[in-house]
């Protein structure tokens, strides 16, 4: 089974089962990318705003929720990612 980069509504995990080349796996690959490339870019704008002294506390309001997100969106790809080497592994 594999971890896939997104949740049921209740925030419950979500998981395919089969060999990692059918359509929901293409998909989860994709889903992951996007993720990681948008914490990417969301550090680079944490970066700018922390050094900018003129930044309020609105902005550093808005911008730890963003980061806690893509925390967690980065956090659950690395368990993914982390289970299936483990398959890989054995």
């Amino acid at each position: 089974m594999r971890l896939l980069p997104w949740t049921r509504e209740d925030g419950a995990p979500c998981y395919v089962v089969g060999d990692g080349d059918g359509a929901v796996s293409r998909m989860a690959d994709e889903v992951e990318a996007v993720q990681l490339a948008m914490s990417a870019q969301l550090v680079e704008h944490a970066e700018h705003l922390l050094a900018d002294p003129e930044a309020g506390r609105e902005e550093a309001r808005y911008l730890a929720g963003c980061l806690c997100s893509a925390l967690t969106d980065v956090l659950r790809v690395a368990e993914a990612r982390g289970g299936r080497l483990g398959d890989c592994r054995e």
